[in-house]
C-alpha cells in the first residue's frame, strides 16, 4: 500500500502542546520632573552649558506637568534650563536616549516648560546667547523709569526689618513702576510682576526689606488694606515676622493680646462646654487695618503667634493653647458644631463679651446638623485634624523663636 502524498502547498499543521508566546510592552511608571531638571541662575553667556552658573535647588516642578505630575515617554531624560540675571531669558538643553509610549503617551516637554517660563523660554540657543549683548541694560533701563521709594516707619525714620541682615548694609534701592508704565509692562511679560528674590540673594533680609517698602507704601497712600494673592509659604512666614513686629509696636493690638492672655491662663480650656476662640476684638481689627494696613485675615493669623508670644512660662499654658487652637481649627473646618458632639451651639450678640455669649441646645436623635459618619471616617477626620494642628503650632513655635530672637 503507498504512502499518501502531502501536498507542498498546504498549511503546515501547528506542532502539538506548542503555546503561542504574547509579548506586553513596559508600562511606562514616569519620571519625577525634581529628578531629571535642572536650572541654573547664568549673568554670562560664558556660563551657559556649564555648572558655573548658580544652581536653583529646590524648585518644585511637579505641578506644571499634568499627567500624576511625571514625564511619561522617555529614558535617559535630562533637561538643563539656564536662566539669565541679565534679561530674565531661559533656554533649555534636552537630552534623552530614546521615546516610548509605554501605555502612557509621550509627554509634551515645550509645553510644560512654557507654562513655566512663559514667553522668556526661547527656543534657539543663539538666540538666547544674544540676549546677554542686546538686553545688557534691560534692569537699568526698566529701574529708569521707575520711582526710587525711601523705606520709612509710620514714625518717618529710615528702618530696617533686620539691622545685621545683608540688605541693612548694602545700597539697595526699592524702585516703584506704575503698571501703566511701558517698562512696567515689559517686567510682567518676563513673568516678574511677584515678589521675587533670586536665589543668591535669598535669606539675607531682602524679601523684609521689600515688604517693608510696600507697607510703607501703602501707608503713606493711605490704601484700604495690604493683600496677596496666593502668597508662598515662605513668603507668608517672612510676611508674618514683619507684621507682629510692627503689631508688637502697637499699643491697642499689645492691650488687647494682654487681655486675651489673661483669660486664656485662667486655664482649664478642656473642661470648658464652650471654648472661647479668644479672637481680637472687632474694633482692635479695623484699627488695625486702618493704621498698619494689615487685613483681618493676615492679622489673625499673627494674632495667635502674639498670644503665644505672651505666655509666659509658655510649658505651664502650651495645653490650653493647643486647644484653643485645635478648637479653632476644627470650627474653621468642620463648622461650629462641630466642637459639641450631640450639640448645637448658637452664638447671640452681647454688649458684654461675644466670646461668652452662646445659646447651646441638644440635636435630635444625638445628630449634628444631620451629618452622620461611620467610625472609620470620623477617625480619618480627627487624623487629619490633628495633623493640621501640629503643623499649625510648629509654624507658630518657628516664628516666635524667629522674632524673639530679633528682640534680644
Amino acid at each position: 500500500m503507498g504512502k499518501k502524498q502531502q501536498n507542498p502547498n498546504a498549511d503546515p499543521l501547528p506542532e502539538p502542546n506548542k503555546k503561542r508566546r504574547v509579548w506586553f510592552s513596559r508600562i511606562d511608571a514616569g519620571v519625577d520632573p525634581n529628578d531629571c531638571i535642572k536650572i541654573y541662575l547664568v549673568s554670562k553667556k560664558e556660563e551657559v552649558g556649564t555648572s558655573d552658573g548658580f544652581c536653583i535647588d529646590p524648585v518644585d516642578l511637579n505641578c506644571f506637568f499634568e499627567e500624576d505630575e511625571k514625564i511619561y515617554g522617555y529614558q535617559g531624560l535630562k533637561i538643563t534650563v539656564w536662566v539669565s540675571s541679565i534679561s530674565f531669558h531661559a533656554h533649555a538643553d534636552i537630552s534623552f536616549q530614546c521615546t516610548s509610549g509605554g501605555g502612557k503617551g509621550i509627554t509634551d516637554l515645550k509645553s510644560a516648560l512654557e507654562k513655566f517660563f512663559g514667553d522668556t523660554l526661547l527656543e534657539n540657543k543663539d538666540d538666547f546667547l544674544q540676549t546677554f549683548s542686546t538686553e545688557n541694560n534691560f534692569v537699568s533701563s526698566v529701574v529708569s523709569h521707575g520711582e526710587e521709594l525711601q523705606t520709612k516707619a509710620s514714625s518717618g525714620h529710615i528702618t530696617h526689618f533686620n539691622g545685621n541682615s545683608d540688605a541693612a548694609s548694602s545700597d539697595l534701592e526699592v524702585v516703584r513702576l506704575k503698571i501703566d508704565n511701558l517698562a512696567a509692562g515689559h517686567l510682567y511679560s518676563r513673568l516678574v510682576p511677584l515678589i521675587l528674590v533670586l536665589p543668591p540673594y535669598q535669606h539675607k533680609g531682602y524679601g523684609s526689606h521689600l515688604l517693608e517698602a510696600l507697607s510703607n507704601v501703602a501707608i503713606s497712600e493711605n490704601v484700604y488694606d495690604l493683600t496677596v494673592e496666593e502668597p508662598l509659604d515662605y513668603f507668608q512666614h517672612v510676611r508674618t515676622s514683619f507684621d507682629i513686629k510692627r503689631l508688637i509696636a502697637f499699643e491697642p493690638a499689645q492691650d488687647a493680646v494682654k487681655s486675651a492672655v489673661s483669660r486664656l491662663k485662667q486655664g482649664k480650656m478642656s473642661k470648658k462646654p464652650h471654648i472661647p476662640r479668644f479672637l481680637p476684638p472687632p474694633d482692635i481689627v479695623e484699627e488695625v487695618r486702618k493704621t498698619l494696613k494689615i487685613n483681618k485675615k493676615q492679622f489673625l493669623k499673627c494674632w495667635e503667634i502674639l498670644i503665644y508670644l505672651g505666655l509666659d512660662p509658655m510649658e505651664k499654658h502650651m495645653e490650653d493653647y493647643v486647644t484653643v487652637i485645635s478648637n479653632r481649627m476644627k470650627t474653621d473646618i468642620l463648622g461650629k458644631d462641630s466642637q459639641t458632639a450631640g450639640k448645637q451651639v448658637i452664638e447671640v450678640p452681647s454688649v458684654n463679651d461675644e466670646e461668652t455669649s452662646f445659646v447651646m441646645f441638644r440635636s435630635r436623635n444625638g445628630e449634628v446638623g444631620g451629618i452622620q459618619m461611620d467610625e472609620d471616617q470620623a477617625k480619618t477626620q480627627e487624623q487629619q485634624l490633628q495633623q493640621s494642628v501640629d503643623e499649625r503650632i510648629k509654624e507658630v513655635k518657628l516664628i516666635a523663636e524667629k522674632v524673639s530672637q530679633k528682640h534680644v
